[in-house]
């Protein structure tokens, strides 16, 4: 579980920061610049736990797992930053000055189409690694 805690965790860094670059060019901006933040690493890292729901809900139809997706990614990114401004005193990330359609400056609810996308590409992500990789097993040892 721990090598797909990070895994997963350096993943989601890789994939933030080719996103913010991207964002970068949108804006004109040719450094195309990406970033994350050390907080991510764990955040991302929890995506182990999704692999029980996506074993759970892998034969309903697309649509379907996508909007739970959606829901799901939306719901942890808002309780990350959440515990986040209550532990630190604020958010590493504050979508407040982005968009009106924000909620407590955690989630961008526009956004939704890009976590649906994502929940469907942790899918095969999910598959891959169970795949090539040998799953994790938990034995207690004395």
């Amino acid at each position: 579980m721990k090598v797909r805690f990070f895994i997963y965790g350096v993943t989601g860094w890789g994939m933030e920061v080719f996103w913010t670059g991207l964002g970068s060019l949108v804006r004109g901006d040719w450094d195309l610049s990406g970033y994350t933040y050390l907080w991510m690493l764990p955040i991302y890292g929890l995506a182990v736990f999704l692999e029980p729901l996506h074993d759970r809900i892998r034969l309903m139809p697309w649509v379907t797992r996508g909007l739970i997706w959606a829901a799901v990614i939306l719901l942890f990114e808002y309780a990350a930053g959440w515990l986040l401004r209550h532990l630190l005193g604020f958010c590493p990330w504050d979508y407040s000055a982005w968009t009106r359609y924000t909620l407590d400056g955690l989630i961008r609810l526009d956004y939704t189409p890009v976590w649906f996308a994502a929940g469907l590409l942790f899918e095969k992500y999910h598959d891959f690694l169970d795949r090539f990789f040998v799953k994790q097993t938990f034995t207690w040892r004395r």
